[in-house]
């Protein structure tokens, strides 16, 4: 019984190790790892109000000497959000001079749906270019989060967002209150307790 259990906290913790690490895009310049509300990118299913607030972070690492190139935009026509807090405005680049390799940092965003855009999908993005060279460069980019923005006014009573992987309209799901990928993760350690049983 002692293996049993030695082998499900084993599978468990490799298959966490691997849903934390699959939300970073690499290249032979560097590593980007991506977050909205701490659900690992690309986050789907996430529904806000127009000014809701939520936050989108980003942590990247330098194989490199060089300069370092950040970029939070959206990829629509229309503007949907505004920065509450955060390192830069939407489009704007953060640029990062004289770095060296092993260099690592994190940007915290606080955004807010600013009511331009609704009853729609709205895609935040991520870029990040690495310049070993003035003609070396490599580039990472990616989707944060895809939000659905309703046609609503935010209250502030409702802290977390409302999320649903199934309706983009509705809002009477409850906040996802889970870690990301916890439902993999539990189907996997079921089919491992199965076929363990089945081996005893």
């Amino acid at each position: 019984m002692n293996k049993n259990i030695v082998k499900i906290v084993l599978i468990a913790s490799i298959l966490l190790i691997f849903i934390s690490n699959c939300t970073a895009a690499e290249n032979e310049f560097g590593i980007v790892h991506a977050w909205s509300n701490d659900e690992p990118a690309t986050v789907e299913g996430m529904i806000l109000k127009i000014n809701e607030p939520f936050t989108v972070k980003a942590t990247i690492e330098s194989k490199i000497d060089g300069k370092i190139a950040v970029q939070l935009y959206e990829p629509g026509v229309t503007n949907a959000y505004e920065v509450v807090e955060g390192p830069s405005e939407i489009d704007e680049y953060i640029k990062n001079l004289n770095i060296e390799s092993g260099w690592k940092t994190t940007y915290v965003w606080k955004l807010k749906p600013n009511g331009d855009w609704t009853n729609g999908n709205a895609p935040i993005n991520l870029f990040v270019q690495f310049n070993k060279a003035h003609d070396d460069v490599r580039m990472i980019q990616f989707t944060i989060a895809n939000p659905h923005i309703l046609d609503e006014q935010y209250s502030s009573f409702n802290i977390i967002p409302t999320r649903t992987a199934s309706d983009p309209s509705s809002t009477d799901q409850p906040p996802s209150q889970g870690s990301p990928g916890f439902g993999a993760m539990g189907a996997l350690l079921g089919i491992a307790l199965v076929v363990m049983a089945r081996r005893n």
